[in-house]
């Protein structure tokens, strides 16, 4: 690249930046560009932007694409505390196949509340809630594995 073409790229960058696009791809001959940016959060005037980078003739199209979402992404955890496996093995919900899950969702629970089974090593452990509130969300899947500091259910504390 010549240092007229560097300084373009750094006014396209600016100019994407500025305007919060989410990817950008230019593909012009043996010059293909594709720029993405983890911070964007809206779209952008394209007629703008089309001026800005008018193909050379013969040149293939430049194609932006707006941030995915034209709002911040919203948090839905926002405000839950996560009950986290404290062992590595395989997570269950009741204490045999077949009985009725230790807690639902929906279900208010106390500080040490029996929530679920993680198996290892062959020995069944007792999870306890460490908060008191209202299950919203189970993370973990029945007899699936789980990871130490894995979420298992999201609980919203009274």
């Amino acid at each position: 690249m010549n240092p007229n073409d560097l300084k373009e790229l750094r006014e396209l960058i600016d100019f994407l930046k500025e305007n919060k696009i989410g990817e950008f791809d230019l593909d012009r001959g043996d010059l293909k560009i594709r720029l993405k940016f983890e911070s964007a959060v809206s779209g952008v005037d394209m007629s703008q932007l089309g001026r800005l980078l008018a193909p050379q003739a013969g040149a293939a199209p430049v194609h932006a694409a707006p941030a995915a979402a034209a709002a911040a992404p919203i948090d839905e955890d926002a405000g839950l505390k996560p009950v986290k496996s404290p062992i590595v093995g395989t997570f269950y919900e009741a204490a045999s196949p077949g009985a009725p899950p230790f807690v639902k969702v929906g279900d208010q629970v106390e500080v040490g509340t029996v929530l679920c089974i993680v198996e290892a090593m062959k020995l069944m452990n007792e999870i306890e809630s460490d908060v008191a509130g209202e299950i919203v969300k189970l993370v973990a899947t029945n007899g699936g594995p789980v990871e130490f500091g894995q979420p298992l259910y999201m609980v919203k504390p009274r």
